[in-house]
């Protein structure tokens, strides 16, 4: 994972990634050639608002 701005993070089983509201996600793959990623992932957020907001 990597938020614009920042360094790039390899996550392990049990760690966690925070992101703000006005953080820009610019990377996310997969760093294992060998085993499927999964995550879980939390919107905390005004109700009726869009979940997520294009970067221009």
């Amino acid at each position: 994972m990597q938020l614009k701005g920042g360094q790039e993070v390899t996550l392990t089983p049990g760690q966690t990634f925070y992101e703000g509201p006005d953080d820009v996600h610019v990377l996310d793959r997969n760093a294992s050639s060998t085993q499927p990623a999964k995550f879980l992932v939390f919107f905390i957020k005004d109700k009726g608002a869009p979940v997520l907001v294009p970067a221009q």
